[in-house]
C-alpha cells in the first residue's frame, strides 16, 4: 500500500523531460495495460452489454412514449389553436352582428322617435284645427241666435206699434207682407 501511495505522491514530483524518445520497455508501456484494460471490458463487458440492451430498450420505450406525448400534445395544441381560430372568428362575426343590430337599434329608435314626434304635431295640429272649427261654429250660431233674437224682437215692436196704429185692412196687408218676408229671411238662414 505504501508503494501505490508514494507512486501517487511521486506523481507531483516528476522531472520535466529533457528529450523525446522511444520506450523500449514493455512493461511500462501503454498498449500492455491498454490490452490488459480492453480485455477486461471485453470479458465483463458481456453481462453490462446484456444489461445495456435492457437498459437500451428501456430507454428506447421511454423515449417513444416521450415522443409520443410531444406528437399528442402537438396534435392537442394543433386542435386548440384551431378551435381558438374557430372561437375567434365567431366573435368577430357576433361583435359585428351586435355593432350592426345595435346601429339598426339605435337608428330604429331615431326613426320612432321622429315618427311619434311628427304624428304628435299632426294630432296636435288637428285638435287645432278642430277647436277653431268648434269656436267658429259656436260664434256663429251665437251670432244667428242674436240675430234671430234681435229680429223677433223688433218684429214684435213693429207689430205692437203697427197693431195700434193701423185698421184691420191695413193691418191684414202689412201681417201678409211680414209672413212673406218672414218667409224669405228663413229660407236665406236655412
Amino acid at each position: 500500500m505504501k508503494n501505490v501511495t508514494d507512486s501517487f505522491v511521486s506523481l507531483g514530483y516528476w522531472p520535466s523531460a529533457g528529450s523525446f524518445g522511444f520506450n523500449t520497455d514493455i512493461l511500462a508501456t501503454n498498449p500492455i495495460n491498454l490490452s490488459v484494460v480492453l480485455g477486461v471490458l471485453i470479458f465483463f463487458g458481456k453481462g453490462v452489454c446484456a444489461s445495456c440492451l435492457f437498459l437500451s430498450d428501456l430507454l428506447d420505450n421511454r423515449k417513444e412514449r416521450i415522443l409520443n406525448t410531444i406528437r399528442n400534445s402537438e396534435e392537442l395544441r394543433g386542435g386548440a389553436i384551431e378551435q381558438l381560430e374557430k372561437a375567434r372568428a365567431r366573435l368577430r362575426k357576433v361583435e359585428m352582428e351586435a355593432d350592426q343590430f345595435r346601429l339598426n337599434g339605435y337608428s330604429e329608435i331615431e326613426r320612432e322617435k321622429l315618427n311619434l314626434i311628427n304624428s304628435t304635431y299632426k294630432i296636435l295640429e288637428q285638435l287645432e284645427n278642430y277647436k277653431n272649427e268648434t269656436i267658429y261654429f259656436e260664434q256663429q250660431r251665437a251670432i244667428n241666435q242674436v240675430r234671430q233674437r234681435v229680429f223677433q224682437q223688433a218684429l214684435q215692436g213693429a207689430l205692437g206699434t203697427l197693431n195700434s196704429s193701423l185698421n184691420n185692412e191695413l193691418h191684414l196687408r202689412t201681417i201678409s207682407a211680414n209672413i212673406g218676408l218672414f218667409g224669405v229671411m228663413k229660407e236665406i238662414t236655412d
